[in-house]
């Protein structure tokens, strides 16, 4: 955005400083990961506790190694949508809050993706076990075209549609 020319470093579309615009910025990017952040960590501690059932033990090779990727990726996850917290944490005070607001922002993108695939490799596993149908590969990849509609291909075509050119 552009100086609005008060020489105050304030910009358009907003009566903010860029500082006060961070700060802002900051904030939004607390709330979204807080979403996120609680969806993957429930669904990594429910994986983390399925290798210790009976059943697991009884499960083909395979299934075993879909589980394993799927683990990982929640960890994977869990990480990176945790990462700006650890970020601010060291940062705080060094007066760097917009380039701290991009890392962590770059941090809660990855997270999603990570998160995507997370619930991708966990529903194939699930229906893989519980179905033992030919079918499952085709649910998944009906979920996982629901998932990058509603994650990805909406917000793209509103920010196309309704962001105000020049």
């Amino acid at each position: 955005m552009r100086d609005d020319g008060r020489g105050d470093g304030r910009v358009n579309g907003r009566d903010e400083s860029p500082e006060e615009r961070a700060d802002r910025q900051w904030q939004e990017l607390v709330q979204e990961i807080r979403v996120a952040q609680t969806g993957v960590q429930i669904l990594f501690g429910f994986l983390l506790t399925v290798v210790f059932t009976p059943q697991f033990h009884g499960l083909p090779q395979v299934d075993k190694t879909i589980y394993v990727v799927t683990v990982v990726l929640a960890s994977l996850a869990t990480g990176a949508l945790i990462g700006p917290v650890a970020f601010h944490r060291i940062v705080k005070g060094r007066r760097i809050k917009p380039q701290a607001v991009v890392w962590a922002s770059r941090l809660t993108f990855a997270g999603i993706v990570l998160l995507l695939a997370t619930l991708t490799a966990a529903l194939f596993l699930v229906l893989r076990v519980a179905t033992r149908s030919a079918a499952a590969p085709w649910l998944v990849a009906g979920v996982l075209t629901w998932y990058l509609l509603c994650w990805f291909a909406l917000p793209l075509w509103a920010r196309a549609r309704y962001t105000r050119k020049g």
